[in-house]
């Protein structure tokens, strides 16, 4: 949504709230309307767009409003999920080059991880409001939890994802 077309719908909305108000004796509560409109814009823009000096973009490892599929992660990535679903299948992941380092956030989302069942894996979760269930039935609601395969070894090559997740649900299965 532009600025122009937000400017234009607010005025359309103030001249119908006081034709409304004014004509119709109708008891509107137009500025606390309006106030709240204007949250709503400001946040519209920081979660989509510009504002101000600050720019917020999405790349390819993103999910917004939508569902999508990754698979086999590059090390070091960092994958966000916010207000959609995103499903993980790590299943395949090559430790021949090294240990490979995950990040994954989730806000007012989902989130689903598939992991192979004889891939050492280390799973560090943080929760604010939220859910995130671990392979062996653990989970965090508010807080951490940490999930060591049986294979792990800090020593030798393993797949390591960092959880954090607000208002949202993260799974971790074991295939």
């Amino acid at each position: 949504m532009g600025a122009g077309v937000f400017w234009g719908a607010l005025l359309i909305l103030i001249g119908l709230a006081l034709i409304i108000r004014f004509v119709f004796n109708v008891d509107f509560p137009v500025f606390k309307v309006l106030l709240a409109l204007l949250f709503f814009y400001f946040g519209l823009r920081i979660l989509f767009g510009s504002f101000g000096l600050f720019r917020f973009e999405t790349g390819p490892d993103d999910v917004f409003f939508s569902e999508r599929e990754f698979y086999e992660p590059e090390h070091n990535k960092e994958y966000n999920v916010v207000f959609g679903q995103g499903n993980f299948d790590f299943t395949r992941v090559d430790l021949s080059q090294g240990t490979v380092n995950v990040k994954i956030g989730t806000v007012f989302g989902g989130t689903k991880v598939k992991i192979d069942r004889d891939m050492p894996v280390k799973i560090v979760a943080d929760a604010v409001f939220a859910g995130a269930e671990m392979p062996d039935g653990s989970t965090a609601v508010f807080g951490s939890t940490s999930y060591q395969s049986e294979t792990f070894n800090p020593d030798s090559n393993h797949l390591k994802i960092k959880l954090d997740v607000v208002f949202g649900g993260v799974e971790i299965k074991r295939e």
